[in-house]
Formats: C-alpha cells, sequence, structure tokens
C-alpha cells in the first residue's frame, strides 16, 4: 500500500504581528478559505493543526463547513501540534507530512504537487521550498516523513525547535540528514507574498483583484502580473521577514 500524505496547515487567531489574519476577508471568503481554495485537489489530504487556547472557534468553523479534518493542539508549541495531528489521523512511519502554513494563500497547487512528487522520487529525509530557493516568500513548502517529526517531537528541547516545527531538522540534526532544495529555474526571491502584515495584506487583496477574484490562476501568471506592476511590489517592500 502506498504510503499516505498528510498536509498540515498550520492555522491560529492569535498571530502577534496581525490579529486573526487567517480570518480576513478575501475574495469574498476568508484567506484560510481561500488558500485552501488554491490546493483544493488536495483537500482530502489536507489537516489544520489549530490551537486548544479558547480562541480557535472561527477556524474550527471553516473546518467543518468545508468538511476539512481538524486538530486543536498546544498555541506555542506548533511540533507538538504537528504531531498529534498527524497522529489523530493514525500517521505510520513511512508516511509523508507536508508543512504549510496559513499565511501563503498564494501558495501554488502545482508546485506543491512537484514538491510531493519529488520527494516521493528521492532518497531524501528532508524538502524544502522557499525564498532561499529562489521562490517568494509565500510559497513556503516543506516534506518529511512521520517518523522524521516522531523523532523531532521527542528529542526536541529549545522553544524555537518547537515553536518551529523543523528547525530540529534542518539546523539541529541537519548533518544526519539527507537535504534536499527544490529549486526554482528563476530566482524571484525578491518577490513577497506571505502575510504577516497590513501591508502584506493589502498587496494580496490587490493581486486578487487583478484576477477578478478567481483563485486559479497558475504561479507564471503571478509572476508575470509582479513583473509588470511594480507599485504592487512596492506595497509591502518595507516589511521584514520574521526572524527564526
Amino acid at each position: 500500500m502506498e504510503d499516505r500524505v498528510f498536509i498540515i496547515i498550520q492555522a491560529r487567531m492569535t498571530s502577534t504581528r496581525l490579529a486573526a489574519k487567517v480570518m480576513l476577508p478575501l475574495c469574498n471568503k476568508t484567506v484560510l478559505e481561500v488558500m485552501i481554495d488554491r490546493i483544493k485537489e488536495f483537500k482530502d489530504n489536507i489537516v489544520i493543526a489549530t490551537t486548544n487556547d479558547g480562541t480557535q472557534k472561527p477556524i474550527v468553523d471553516i473546518c467543518e463547513k468545508l468538511d476539512l479534518k481538524y486538530y486543536k493542539g498546544d498555541t506555542n508549541n506548533v511540533l507538538s501540534r504537528y504531531y498529534e495531528a498527524a497522529l489523530k489521523y493514525e500517521a505510520k512511519e513511512n508516511d509523508i507530512v507536508v508543512r504549510l502554513t496559513s499565511d501563503c494563500p498564494l501558495l501554488d497547487k502545482d508546485i506543491l504537487k512537484s514538491c510531493i512528487d519529488t520527494f516521493k522520487k528521492s532518497s531524501v529525509d528532508y524538502l524544502s521550498c522557499g525564498d532561499e530557493t529562489g521562490f517568494p516568500r509565500g510559497m513556503d513548502v516543506e516534506i518529511f516523513k512521520f517518523s522524521l517529526l516522531k523523532e523531532a517531537n521527542t528529542n526536541a528541547t529549545t522553544k524555537t525547535e518547537k515553536e518551529h516545527v523543523t528547525v530540529y531538522m534542518h539546523t539541529t540534526i541537519k548533518d544526519k540528514l539527507n537535504i534536499l532544495e527544490f529549486k526554482n529555474s528563476n530566482d524571484d526571491s525578491r518577490f513577497r507574498i506571505t502575510l504577516d502584515e497590513e501591508d502584506d495584506y493589502e498587496l494580496i487583496k490587490q493581486i486578487y483583484e487583478k484576477f477578478d477574484n478567481k483563485t486559479d490562476f497558475s504561479y507564471e501568471q503571478l509572476i508575470d502580473l509582479l513583473k509588470s506592476n511594480p507599485t504592487l511590489v512596492e506595497m509591502n517592500s518595507n516589511v521584514k521577514q520574521k526572524e527564526v
């Protein structure tokens, strides 16, 4: 039997830089719903890993409305939340875990599929796709086996390792792992299309308005839009990525 794929998306209401950002309106939906719509062909694989701090009801309501699997776990120990979310749905040692974050409402389904296919065909322990691979911040994908997630959850000790899920993998024990960066054919890393601050939100709204609030445009169309509209890119040029 083929190993299962769990696409676990962390989502919370208590973001410190832009509160309740996953619930902000976008395309007559919410940011979270738009992200799910962008990757809807993977809907059966998705698990929303939200919090258990009492703020999570709007996220749970969306999960139940869209018939999405979800898990409520520790707000700050996101690593344990991921591990327990996978465990709840009976992940096995060799099952594949894909880590996404809910602040990426422009994530591309074809890039996600290519990352998963590449991981399946490779003998790597950890695959990453992000701004250091030539993609914009906002196309972030990380992939690893459930066995590695289990090891990280067991052995991680620092606040950073527990808060950022994969730091134990790509930093603490990187010399023990076979790590692959999923490279973009072009360097688009100057573009920032993730959602952390108000300026990011204004940019993302503008992008979707340019596409008539449709969600099925391609990565190539998105990049063409950004390249041909420098004023768009300037909208969030002052936002600095939060350091891990």
